[in-house]
C-alpha cells in the first residue's frame, strides 16, 4: 500500500469539467485533459456571447428571442453554471417598485361643512387706518389731529369733516332747495341734497301747485267755512215769512194753513192726483238765513189718516237770494206720519217757492195734501 501511493493518487484525480472529480493538489494535467478543458472554455464564452445577445436594452419594445440550446452535449456543471449567470443577469434589468403604501384620509378643509341652503360667510377683517403714506405735512385733521392730503374734505382716520362745526355750511330750508338753482356750483360731498332727476323734478312742481290750489281755496273759501262752522253748532229758532201764496188751493184749505204753525189744518191744490206743477210761495220781509226745514206731509201727523190724501214725494225748492241769484233744491220726503227734518243752509234768503213734482197714494179721487211746512234758522241767544 505504501509502495504504491501514486497509483492511488492517480485513480482518484478527475479531469477538470467532468462530473463529480476534482484534481490533487500538486497534480499536473495531461495533453488530452488540457485538451478537454479549453474546448469547454470556447464553448462557455460562446454561450455568454449568445446569452447577451438575445438580453434586450431595457428601452427596446419588442420581447427577447427564445435561446436556442447548443447542438453539442455540454457537460452538467457548464449548464448549471450558465443558468444562474443567465438568472443574474436578468435579475439585474428587473426595475425595482417601491412598496405600495397605505393612502392618508383627505386633509381637514379649512372651511367646515354647514347644512345645504344656509351660508356660512366669512368674519370681515377690520383693518385698521393709519396715516397716510403720502400726507406727510398735509392739513391735520381737527377732530383726530391725522394729517390729510390737501384736497380731502374728510378725514382718513376718523371720517370727520376737516372744517369745524361752527365753519360747515347749513342744510338750506326746503322752500330754497325746491326752488334753487340747479347752475350753482355743486356743495361739498357729504354735504348735497339728495338727487332728484326727471320724475323727482316733476314731482315738485305738482306739489307746490298743489298746495297754491290747496292755499287759494282755503283762502277764498275761508268766509264760507267759518259760516258752516257756526251753523253746525248754532242753536235753532223758528223763522216766518211776512207773506205766503200758493198756485191754487182747495176751498177752505188755502195757502197760509201750511203755515199757522198747527199740524191739524193743511194746504191742498184742489185738483186730483199728484198735482205735478203745482206750487206754495213764501216771502222774507228781509234776507233770512235758514238752516233747516221740517215738513209734514198729509192731513195731519196721525198714522191712521196718511190714507185720507196723497202724500208729497218729491219737491223742488227754488230759491231767490237777496242778490237775486236763484238755487233750487231738491227734497225727497219719505211715505210716513209726522214731521221731516231737511238740511237747508241757505244765507240771505228772500223768497222759496216749493213745486210738487210727485206724490205718493195718488188717485183720481185724492189730492196732495201738506199739513205743515216750519223754517229754522240761526237762534240770537248764546244760552
Amino acid at each position: 500500500m505504501a509502495g504504491t501511493p501514486g497509483a492511488a493518487i492517480g485513480d482518484a484525480w478527475t479531469a477538470p469539467g467532468a462530473p463529480g472529480g476534482a484534481g490533487p493538489a500538486g497534480a499536473v494535467p495531461s495533453a488530452d485533459d488540457r485538451g478537454r478543458a479549453s474546448a469547454a472554455g470556447r464553448r462557455d464564452d460562446r454561450d455568454d456571447r449568445d446569452d447577451r445577445d438575445q438580453v434586450t436594452a431595457p428601452e427596446d419594445d419588442t420581447e427577447p428571442l427564445p435561446s436556442v440550446p447548443s447542438a453539442a452535449a455540454e457537460p452538467p456543471l457548464a449548464q448549471g453554471s450558465a443558468d444562474s449567470d443567465a438568472s443574474e443577469r436578468a435579475r439585474s434589468l428587473l426595475v425595482p417598485v417601491a412598496d405600495s403604501e397605505p393612502r392618508e384620509g383627505p386633509e381637514d378643509p379649512a372651511v367646515a361643512p354647514v347644512l345645504p341652503g344656509r351660508t356660512a360667510a366669512r368674519r370681515p377683517q377690520v383693518r385698521a387706518v393709519g396715516p397716510q403714506a403720502d400726507a406727510e405735512g398735509g392739513v391735520p385733521c381737527p377732530w383726530c389731529s391725522t394729517p390729510n392730503r390737501p384736497e380731502r374734505h374728510f378725514c382718513a382716520r376718523c371720517a370727520m369733516s376737516m372744517t369745524r362745526a361752527e365753519d360747515a355750511p347749513r342744510r338750506l330750508p326746503w322752500w330754497r332747495r325746491t326752488f334753487a338753482d340747479r347752475s350753482a356750483e355743486s356743495a361739498w360731498a357729504g354735504e348735497r341734497p339728495r338727487l332728484r332727476r326727471g320724475f323727482g323734478r316733476v314731482w315738485n312742481w305738482v306739489v307746490g301747485a298743489v298746495v297754491i290750489g290747496l292755499v287759494v281755496a282755503l283762502v277764498m273759501n275761508l268766509g264760507t267755512m267759518i259760516q258752516a262752522t257756526r251753523d253746525h253748532f248754532a242753536k235753532r229758532a223758528p223763522v216766518g215769512p211776512s207773506a205766503v201764496k200758493a198756485s191754487r188751493s182747495y176751498t177752505g184749505h188755502g195757502a197760509g194753513l201750511a203755515f199757522d204753525k198747527l199740524n191739524n189744518t193743511w194746504w191742498g191744490p184742489g185738483i186730483s192726483q199728484a198735482a205735478e206743477g203745482e206750487w206754495l210761495e213764501v216771502t222774507f220781509d228781509q234776507p233770512t238765513r235758514l238752516l233747516d226745514l221740517v215738513i209734514t206731509p198729509g192731513t195731519s201727523t196721525r198714522a191712521d189718516q196718511l190714507s185720507e190724501s196723497a202724500l208729497p214725494r218729491r219737491i223742488d225748492a227754488q230759491i231767490t237770494l237777496a242778490d237775486g241769484e236763484k238755487i233750487t233744491r231738491t227734497l225727497t220726503l219719505d211715505q210716513s206720519a209726522g214731521g221731516q227734518r231737511r238740511s237747508f243752509r241757505v244765507g240771505e234768503v228772500t223768497t222759496v217757492r216749493f213745486v210738487l213734482r210727485s206724490a205718493y197714494n195718488a188717485g183720481p179721487k185724492k189730492q196732495v195734501a201738506i199739513a205743515e211746512i216750519e223754517f229754522f234758522g240761526r237762534s240770537n241767544t248764546t244760552s
